[in-house]
């Protein structure tokens, strides 16, 4: 199951228009989630129903209406909706361990992204057991290209399996983008062996995927959010360490999460999903692209 978070905004809107893609090459049925704090409908300590039913209204409101984009942009896909009760990040973190990946907005109007900007997406990406996908506010033309961030640490590989998975969905090229500060020390034919060593030990269940292996010498989010320019989906790990996650989340990561020109996954643990349906085409999965992602 993929989980998209919606919050009414044009972000939001946008988020669900990747979630439809991701779920239709997945085949995976799709949620539609939207959270409704409480304590949002209170004066102190009294709850005020007219506030309450007016959120509630809205929540509902907000679902059936992505629950329509969805009808209208790809039929074939399962979608069921569902409101949650607390803030948003905690309330889509304890609906990740039954999902396959949790779709959100970069920038929305409160429900989601309101507090601080990228303030959910980060605690999401820094906290949540399943990748997450912090979709770009605007529409983009699709450039068939996944770059994916690679290091020298066990804590990419996960990020890496996830990123084969989606240029192979895709029919995307991927590029493996290592970079290293200029001011650094070191021998660049090691450096690319060990890149090159990375991506075997992968590559074999994805001979169809076109591997590009990009080694610079630049600030990591300076090369990431370069190559993101002209990419799809922008793959990088998350350390994913518990309560904390959101606090220690990687520098490079939470860096390009802001920055990114395109969408952005964080991925701490993945493991290919189990699928139903016949959709077929280039790779075995029809392509689908609405509106952009």
């Amino acid at each position: 199951m993929i989980i998209v978070g919606v919050d009414g905004s044009a972000a939001s809107r946008t988020a669900v228009k990747w979630a439809i893609g991701d779920a239709f090459r997945m085949r995976l049925p799709l949620r539609i989630v939207h959270a409704m704090d409480p304590s949002t409908s209170q004066i102190g300590k009294n709850t005020n129903p007219d506030l309450a039913d007016e959120l509630l209204g809205r929540g509902q409101r907000i679902l059936r209406e992505a629950e329509a984009l969805v009808q209208e942009c790809c039929p074939a896909v399962e979608v069921t909706t569902q409101e949650a009760e607390g803030a948003a990040a905690p309330a889509l973190r304890e609906l990740a361990k039954d999902a396959a990946e949790i779709v959100v907005g970069r920038c929305g109007l409160g429900g989601f992204n309101g507090l601080l900007p990228g303030s959910v997406s980060v605690d999401l990406a820094g906290q949540a057991t399943c990748p997450v996908v912090v979709v770009s506010g605007e529409l983009r033309p699709a450039y068939e290209e996944v770059v994916v961030g690679v290091n020298t640490s066990l804590v990419c590989e996960p990020a890496l399996a996830y990123a084969f998975e989606q240029a192979r969905l895709r029919g995307a090229t991927l590029r493996a983008v290592h970079a290293l500060a200029p001011e650094a020390a070191y021998d660049m034919d090691e450096v690319h062996q060990i890149v090159h060593d990375r991506l075997e030990a992968l590559r074999k269940p994805y001979t169809q995927v076109t591997v590009m292996e990009d080694v610079r010498s630049e600030q990591p989010v300076d090369a990431l959010v370069d190559a993101s320019e002209q990419a799809d989906l922008l793959v990088v790990g998350s350390h994913g360490l518990g309560t904390l996650g959101s606090r220690l989340f990687s520098s490079v990561s939470r860096g390009v999460l802001f920055h990114a020109r395109c969408s952005v996954a964080a991925v701490h643990s993945w493991q290919p999903p189990t699928s139903s349906g016949s959709w077929t085409s280039r790779h075995g999965v029809r392509s689908f692209s609405p509106g952009g992602p």
